[in-house]
């Protein structure tokens, strides 16, 4: 039934290279099927004015996407002159998410930027980011505490995002892009390792869905996250 041939709560193949680029202190690739994104996290030691002095760090994050990460090429966003508003809502999403699963005491006075670049998109982008993005976190985390530059662990759980929907009157789990742009319902599920909620977003598409339909797409979700995790613990181990 799904373009793919997957079952309707199978993922898309994952695969999470770290230590791709040779200056980021935390960097990796990640592939949920056929998006693929790269993920890097930059220390700073310095902290947005509002933190000043309050021993509390901060994570950010930024995303974009290539020209021809899509079917057709997209211009440059520098080139306009401006983010637009999809892009501000998704790095917006990402540094949430980062920063839920973070101890900002224990991070210490100093900023951790995630960038997320698309380097070709099939669905899921945001997904994507928030589950490579993590693992570049992680990588750079583990930098600090091997300096000693932190004596504790600011990083509290792990933190994935999977997207479900309904598809052709069906719950499916991980949808690529030719299910996304039919789907009648279509949903990100942001959530840490031991199953809590970070973020939800689900809205009607092209129809409405009843409750119990929703409570398939977090069984769904749950089911995602886990494998998500396991990815996540098998590429940083």
């Amino acid at each position: 039934m799904r373009p793919s041939g997957r079952a309707l709560d199978q993922m898309r193949d994952i695969e999470i290279d770290v230590d791709v680029t040779m200056h980021a202190e935390g960097s990796c690739m990640i592939r949920c099927g056929n998006t693929h994104v790269l993920c890097t996290a930059s220390l700073e030691p310095r902290v947005p004015p509002f933190l000043r002095n309050t021993g509390q760090g901060w994570v950010t994050a930024e995303y974009g996407m290539l020209p021809r990460a899509t079917t057709s090429r997209m211009r440059r966003e520098a080139a306009a002159g401006k983010q637009s508003g999809r892009t501000q809502e998704i790095q917006r999403l990402i540094g949430r998410s980062l920063r839920a699963g973070i101890d900002r005491q224990a991070l210490g006075e100093r900023q951790i930027t995630v960038d997320c670049d698309v380097i070709q998109a099939d669905g899921g982008t945001r997904c994507a980011s928030i589950t490579g993005g993590w693992v570049a976190l992680r990588l750079a985390v583990n930098k600090l505490l091997k300096a000693g530059d932190i004596t504790s662990d600011p990083l509290l759980d792990h933190v994935a995002a999977v997207s479900c929907g309904i598809y052709a009157g069906q719950p499916v789990l991980d949808l690529d892009y030719p299910e996304d742009s039919e789907a009648g319902t279509d949903g990100n599920f942001v959530m840490t390792g031991s199953g809590q909620m970070i973020e939800l977003q689900a809205s009607a598409e092209g129809a409405t869905f009843s409750r119990d339909q929703f409570a398939e797409l977090m069984a769904l979700a749950d089911k995602g996250v886990s494998e998500l995790v396991a990815a996540q613990k098998a590429a940083v181990a």
